[in-house]
This record gives structure tokens, sequence and C-alpha cells, in this order.
């Protein structure tokens, strides 16, 4: 497999799009207003403790108080889960890291077991446990992997708990001692820095998203690294330099007049990825709907009738429904709670085939994923790590004609509520001569056509004469009634 990390950078943003196979299977925004914040460390106060939900809310200095759950905090775990007041009271001074970033209403997750990345490596100061990735599967590597980090952490005495990922994959232990090294380095400075600052303030800030997606997501199956600033690509061709030395052929500059996300088709792959239909190249399609409790996901075979009985129609929608169910679930970032309605299938082997199938695609997603059993309704559940923004949250705003409810009143509805809403005026105000409604102009059209006999009556029984007012500023929902 041949990936491709493309990079554009304006002054307003900077936008990483990862490009497997020639197909976006991800992206990351990050602007210049509003980067985000999983990865900070701050020295923070706790301003309120919530006996009931064990949790606290701190204040690490954004526009809200961040929320720290007990589940989230050192204490002996073979030990029965204290109550939170004897490890919190309010105004005590933590030092925190952002777990989640700030997602719609709610304040940025936060934890007190602080984890500090490297290319290889994650160092945890307060552990003490060596892990390496489940994705490293030779057992002769993770041996001898962890055996490297137990000679290093001995030899220089270095604490807390060190968890290998999968770039360390058969590196050599010189570059593991370097990563160990800059590590230590990096949590002496973390520790001097919260002694003498303020409260609340952001001791540590984790990399910029250039730096990060090339530590994070550059590996051997990287063909090609393509920044279209020149500045960025000199500070990326430092950064490689002295902490992935072997992307330094692969980091290339793009100085092309086309821009980059065009010539790989990533806007088109964007806007796409905004819409709620996906159509599938067999004729099927999904449906996907995001809301702040879940996803949902419905797949539908559509005008794709191929197969020669109508189960092996289903099961080949499913069959490529796994494919680009995956893909989507990476490329809008959806996390959470997510429900897949596959289409029902009738042969026992088919339903196995689709999940492993399914499991096999999301391989592949740098998200933790958890796949449940089918429902007796069969639904399939699962869960995805999300600890940014969706796509579609992080570019679109709730609609203000709907409410975000997708779905405006008719003008139908809107003129009954009218006539009821004047019922209640006529009540209110006995010696009035009448009203004027200003509304939608499809809402005055209808009152003055296929309405006008309602209107004809409703004007006897107030006693009094109903005007109209166009107003093109107004949504369909939009209504206002004076008194004439």
């Amino acid at each position: 497999m041949s990936d491709e990390l493309l990079i554009n950078v304006t002054p307003m943003e900077c936008r990483v799009a990862l490009i497997e196979n020639g197909t976006v299977n991800e992206l990351f925004v990050e602007r210049t207003v509003k980067r985000g914040l999983v990865g900070n460390i701050y020295k923070g106060k706790v301003v309120r403790v919530l006996p009931g939900m064990q949790a606290a809310f701190v204040d690490i200095g954004l526009s809200r108080t961040a929320f720290l759950h007990i589940n989230d905090m050192i204490w002996p775990k073979n030990q029965p889960t204290p109550n939170v007041f004897e490890l919190l009271q309010p105004g005590q001074i933590l030092t925190v890291q952002v777990m989640k970033d700030m997602l719609g209403t709610k304040g940025a997750r936060l934890t007190t077991d602080l984890s500090i990345p490297s290319r290889y490596l994650v160092m945890m100061p307060f552990g003490n446990h060596i892990g390496v990735s489940q994705r490293i599967e030779s057992e002769e590597e993770r041996d001898r992997l962890r055996s490297i980090i137990e000679h290093i952490q001995a030899e220089h005495k270095l604490p807390g708990s060190v968890i290998v990922r999968t770039a360390a994959d058969g590196i050599e232990e010189e570059a593991i001692a370097q990563d160990m090294a800059y590590l230590a380095k990096l949590w002496e400075f973390i520790q001097r820095k919260q002694k003498i600052i303020a409260v609340p303030s952001l001791v540590f800030e984790e990399l910029p998203l250039p730096q990060r997606v090339i530590r994070d997501l550059a590996n051997n199956e990287t063909a090609k690294i393509h920044v279209d600033s020149r500045e960025i690509h000199a500070k990326l061709k430092e950064f490689v330099d002295e902490f992935v030395p072997n992307m330094r052929e692969r980091l290339v500059h793009y100085p092309g007049e086309r821009p980059i996300f065009d010539l790989y088709n990533v806007e088109e792959d964007i806007q796409k990825a905004l819409q709620t239909r996906v159509a599938l190249k067999s004729g099927g399609y999904l449906m996907i709907d995001q809301t702040e409790a879940m996803a949902t996901i419905d797949v539908n075979t559509g005008s794709y009738v191929g197969g020669r009985t109508l189960e092996d129609t289903v099961f080949k929608t499913n069959m490529e429904a796994t494919q680009i169910i995956a893909r989507q679930l990476r490329l809008r970032n959806l996390g959470g709670i997510i429900i897949i309605d596959f289409i029902d299938m009738q042969e026992a082997h088919h339903r196995e085939q689709v999940m492993n199938q399914f499991e096999k695609m999301l391989e592949r997603d740098h998200a933790k994923t958890k796949i449940t059993q089918v429902s007796e309704l069969g639904l399939v559940e699962m869960t995805r790590k999300r600890t940014r923004e969706s796509l579609e949250h992080l570019l679109c705003e709730s609609c203000p004609t709907c409410q975000g409810r997708g779905y405006v009143k008719t003008a139908e509805t809107v003129c009954y509520e009218i006539f009821r809403e004047i019922l209640r005026y006529a009540r209110a105000f006995e010696n009035q001569s009448g009203f004027t409604v200003v509304a939608h102009p499809l809402v005055i059209d209808r009152l003055l056509t296929a309405e006008a006999p309602a209107v004809a009556d409703l004007e006897h029984f107030i006693t009094g004469v109903i005007k109209f007012q166009v107003e093109n500023l107004y949504t369909q929902e939009q209504y206002d009634i004076i008194l004439n």
C-alpha cells in the first residue's frame, strides 16, 4: 500500500489529507484562531467538586471549565474507587492534560495521568509498566522492543511507564534511546515550568498539526509528504532531520500553480463528506445522520439489482458498504456511539462474512474502535474513540432557519399558527380594529390564496380587518402580528 500526506497551509488554517492508494481517507483541520487542545498540559484550579458524578470542574484558562472524572485520575487501581472528595477539594491546584477537545456545549475532558508522545514512544511519568502497540503482531519483535525499553530505563534510571508505538516496529535501539532521552528532558522541563507559572496557565503545548501528523502518521508505507508552503516546508525539514530522518527524502515542497487539494480531488471529497447521502458504485447508497448523541448509517440497495437473487444482491451491497463505511468514519471523523443498519440477510454465513470484512476494513483506522454483536433488530452497534470535533461540526454550524432539525414547518402549518395567535390577541385586546400579519412571502401567498376563505371567516369572527405584509428577510417559520 502506498500512502501520501498532503499538507495545505494558508494564514488562516492548516489542512492535512491522508491519501491511501489514491483515495482520501482522513482529513485534519487546524485553524489559526482555534487550535486543538488534545495533548496540552495545564496548571489548573478545581472550581467545583461534584460528588454525585464522582467528578470536578477545573479552570484551566479556557472559555469553559474543563471536566475531570475520577476514573481519569491517578490513584492505586488495586484499591476500591475512592470518593472524589478524598482526591479533590475546591481551590486545589492540579497539573492536568486534555484528553478530548471541547465538543459542542461540553468543556474539555481532562486527566491527571499525563502522557507525553514522541516518534516511537509514549511516556507516562506516573505509571510503572511497559506496553507495546497491539498493531505490532510479531511476538519476537514485541519481546525485542520490551527488552530495549527495560535496558534503557535501568541504565538511565528513568521513571514512569513507556508505551512503544507502532512506528517503532523494526527500529534500531539507538533511535529508541534518543527518543527516550528526548522524553526525559521534556518531562524535566514540564516539571520545572509547572512549579513557577501562575494558575491557570498552559504548561506544555502539543506540536502544530504539520509536525504532529508526520510524527503520528508517517511510516514506511508513506511514499511522499507534499507541503505547499515554503516556510512550513523549511520548518518540517528541521523537524524531520531531528526526529524522523528516514522521512527526509520523502518530504517535498509542492510549488505548483494549481492548489494541491484540487490536484488530488480532496476538495470534492470534503464536499461529499458533508452530505447525508453517499453513493455506492453498485447503485446502492448510504444515509449518514449525525446527532450529538450518536451517528446512524443506513445501507440501501437503491437501483442495484445485479445479483442472481435478492439475497445475492443484498449480500453484495452490504460487502461494498463495509469498505465505504470504514472510509467515511475516518474521513468524517465520526466518534462515540455509531449504529449501522445493514440490509437484512437471511443466510448466516453471509452475515458472518460481512462482519469479518467490516472488522478487516477498520484495521487501518487510527482511532480505537469496538464492534458489538448484531442486535436483535439486526443493527450493528459500535463505538469509535472521539478526541476532536467531527468534520461536520468543524466546518458547519446549525441551520439558522431550522435550528439544526433538518426540516422547516410548511407554509400551511405556519398559517394555522398565525390564525391561533390572532384569536389569542383578539381575546386579549377587546377594542382592536384588526391586525397586520408580517411573514415570509410563501406564507403570505398561501394566506391570500388557499387560506383566503379561512381569513374571511376569521375577520368576521373577530370583527376586524386582517392586513398582510411580505418580509423577504424572514424565514418560513418566522412571523409577527401587529395591532392595527
